[in-house]
């Protein structure tokens, strides 16, 4: 039997802040970014969504609810803070590990010894703002766009090093280190001298490359996410690809799930990403199709609600051409990695529940309840494709 799973993450749509922000991240209260978009917008263009049952899982008077087509649920987030790159691992079926907060200045020294025992030239150029300039072309230091101490960047000017020999700095100061990631990243078309001029403080004591005024991201962009303790062949692309399955990631997913033998389609616009879907379930027969909507987390990011709510209106449309393209033997999972309130007080991402539809044909919607994990999408479509289970998740397929 032919089986496709075809899963759809909408990068940042949350659906309210999880029980637990007043503890963790008070700055998340009251955050709720599909319904303060619906405040902005109550005629928000969503017939597709509204069809399979959003208004089952987000009350709101601008969604009347009705008897959905899909099984619909809330997922919360396991994985500590609010984070893409956590999110999808969870996604795809990781239990996140417990991770150290840390600035990189607390573990300079270490790293820096960690380099040279490794054999590379390391130096301190500025002792007041301390980073790392390994063989003269790669600054290692905070990640600047993100949660205090969680991530570090390993950037390089990849017309001076290779970028697997970035990568191969990445790699060993992800071992020498506790935070929940490690980003090795580079660009071409830029000199060390102006990743260097670009090097900040931030407010909150953080030191690192201001990566978009760097330019690393214009041209020729590379980049490796090293997360703690992450083992892809325990997640359902590397099951699916086992069973000799095919596996598509398309957008931000295919930068951020490994999947040696899968198929990667690079996008970044919404419209390439639902196109790229509905080419893929032109050719392919079998296995996973799965693919993230990233421009609606850009739009949080710039608390831009009127671009959101419009791409939320783009997304609506692709997935009624999804379902079209449907067979009986198909099943849709629809949902989020974390929110992104673009009417929150700060820029950055916020702690919240995520939708989840699961979608059919010919078959009858249910509820799904209230999933501990995002890993519960992982499990369900291993079951459903009948391949190797996940170390983390409860399948909802019955």
């Amino acid at each position: 039997m032919k089986k496709r799973a075809i899963l759809l993450i909408i990068d940042s749509l949350g659906i309210g802040a999880m029980a637990d922000v007043a503890d963790v991240r008070p700055q998340d209260l009251g955050a709720n970014t599909f319904g303060h978009i619906l405040d902005y917008r109550p005629n928000l263009k969503i017939p597709n969504l509204k069809k399979m049952g959003i208004g089952s899982v987000l009350s709101h008077d601008a969604i009347i609810e009705t008897h959905p087509i899909a099984s619909y649920g809330r997922c919360a987030l396991l994985h500590e803070g609010a984070d893409s790159y956590l999110g999808h691992q969870e996604i795809m079926g990781t239990k996140p590990l417990p991770a150290k907060k840390m600035p990189f200045v607390g573990v300079i020294e270490a790293v820096k010894q960690g380099l040279e025992d490794s054999g590379y030239k390391v130096v301190i150029p500025d002792q007041t703002m301390p980073f790392l300039l390994v063989e003269d072309a790669v600054i290692v230091a905070d990640n600047i766009e993100t949660d205090y101490g969680q991530i570090y960047n390993v950037t390089g000017a990849i017309d001076v090093i290779s970028f697997e020999k970035i990568q191969a700095i990445g790699k060993i100061v992800r071992e020498l280190t506790k935070v929940n990631r490690v980003i090795a990243l580079g660009g071409e078309g830029i000199s060390v001298e102006w990743i260097l001029s670009c090097v900040e403080r931030r407010a909150d004591g953080l030191i690192g490359v201001n990566s978009p005024k760097s330019g690393v991201y214009h041209q020729g962009y590379q980049v490796r996410h090293l997360g703690l303790g992450l083992n892809p062949e325990e997640q359902v692309q590397s099951a699916a690809i086992r069973a000799g399955k095919e596996v598509v990631l398309i957008g931000k997913m295919q930068d951020v799930i490994i999947g040696e033998r899968a198929k990667r389609i690079v996008a970044i616009e919404t419209s390439l990403v639902l196109t790229s879907i509905l080419e893929a379930l032109e050719t392919t027969s079998s296995g996973l199709i799965a693919a993230t909507v990233q421009e609606t987390d850009l739009a949080g990011h710039a608390q831009d609600v009127n671009l959101y709510a419009n791409l939320i209106e783009q997304v609506d449309e692709g997935i009624g051409k999804i379902i079209e393209k449907m067979t009986c033997e198909d099943l849709l999972i629809i949902s989020a990695d974390h929110g992104n309130d673009p009417c929150a007080l700060h820029s950055q991402h916020t702690r919240e529940n995520t939708f989840l539809l699961a979608y059919q044909k010919g078959r009858s919607a249910r509820n799904l309840g209230d999933r501990k994990t995002l890993s519960d999408m992982a499990a369900s479509i291993a079951d459903f494709l009948e391949v190797d289970a996940c170390k983390n998740g409860v399948s909802f397929i019955e």
